[in-house]
């Protein structure tokens, strides 16, 4: 066949991603109701109460409101800015992939700090852009050296940078203070703060209120807030030029009535995120607790998510996923050594504790 698609397309690497990969599951014989998913670093309680009801009479014969207004000025009152400064997104990997249609070309320049997500470096290859990485080593503890990026700013001038905080999947947080000399430093860079699990961490600053004046795009995930990956939700805030930029990439309807629906009463539900902030905390807890105890590192992290040091990652994965228990293999993200753990209630929290005891007993009988 002689037609071929761009160049940057034929040598296009698809990113890893946590959660259920159906096919590996119908290999196995396994059901994806069977398993227990600490994979997905969502919110572990589910969708909020009510949510079904609340979108079972959506009028689903008619296109969805393209700029989805309701939603936008319901965020808009949450974080005290105005509805012209939000973009609503089909989960926020179809903003990050908007970001880079609108402010990338062939041979731009992107920075990303490793290890990290990898939506941001498939974004910057689709566009043919070359990547710029400070990589964080493991022995710092995976912090962020502002010196070096400071100075990997100056030397390459990137046309955007990328920032996972809290990152993913190493949960170490950057403050507002570091940030604000980062944002200093990137001068005409577009500076992309994809926050998609802030909603779990104790303490953080509030961003929002830096996007005015600043080559500043936040992206922010509801699914992750609200456990809709079903439904694909997420949101950009940013200036009125970048929105501006954006949305003329963006597809018309790209966001359906059922998920803006959906993420309408999911924003009423502030008790709800309290709870779930509460759950996942205790369910951490227990978790970095019993596996210190049995002699497995868990680094320190200010997300709910941790890494686990666990030898092979790959092996270690496949062991549990033999006892019905899925968690996240490090190995895409140059991790081979590590897994991420997202937790879940308690009850569940100690299946996996006991599931892992039975792996680290067969791992020594079979040494």
């Amino acid at each position: 066949m002689s037609l071929q698609p761009r160049p940057e397309i034929r040598a296009l690497k698809i990113s890893e991603h946590g959660g259920l990969d159906y096919s590996e599951l119908e290999t196995l014989g396994l059901s994806p109701n069977e398993l227990i998913d600490f994979s997905v670093s969502s919110n572990p309680n589910g969708p909020p109460p009510g949510i079904m009801s609340k979108t079972r009479d959506v009028k689903i014969a008619r296109y969805p409101d393209s700029g989805a207004n309701e939603l936008r000025r319901g965020l808009s009152q949450k974080l005290g800015v105005q509805p012209r400064n939000i973009l609503i997104g089909s989960g926020s990997t179809e903003l990050i992939r908007l970001a880079a249609l609108a402010y990338l070309g062939k041979d731009d320049r992107a920075m990303i700090i490793e290890p990290t997500f990898g939506e941001y470096e498939v974004a910057c290859n689709i566009m043919g852009a070359s990547i710029v990485r400070q990589r964080l080593a493991e022995e710092d503890g995976f912090t962020l050296d502002i010196n070096k990026t400071r100075e990997l700013i100056q030397r390459h001038s990137p046309r955007v940078i990328f920032i996972c905080n809290p990152n993913n999947p190493t949960g170490n947080y950057i403050g507002q203070e570091e940030f604000n000399r980062l944002l200093a430093a990137a001068g005409d860079s577009l500076v992309i703060l994809d926050e998609a699990y802030i909603v779990f961490v104790e303490h953080a600053w509030f961003s929002p209120a830096m996007v005015e004046g600043n080559n500043l795009l936040l992206l922010r995930s509801m699914t992750k807030d609200y456990t809709l990956a079903g439904l694909r939700l997420g949101y950009a805030i940013a200036g009125d030029e970048i929105i501006d930029s954006l949305r003329r990439v963006c597809p018309p309807w790209n966001v359906n009535t059922v998920a803006q629906e959906a993420a309408i009463f999911a924003l009423q539900q502030d008790e709800f995120l309290k709870r779930s902030r509460v759950m996942v905390a205790r369910g951490k807890n227990y978790l970095v607790r019993q596996l210190t105890r049995l002699g497995l590192r868990c680094l320190p992290s200010e997300a709910h998510y941790f890494l686990v040091e666990v030898g092979d990652a790959a092996d270690f994965r496949q062991r549990l996923l033999k006892k019905k228990i899925l968690v996240r293999d490090c190995t895409s993200f140059g991790l081979p050594r590590h897994i991420r753990i997202a937790p879940r209630g308690l009850k569940l929290c100690r299946q996996l504790v006991a599931a892992i005891k039975e792996v680290e007993r067969e791992k020594r009988n079979a040494g």
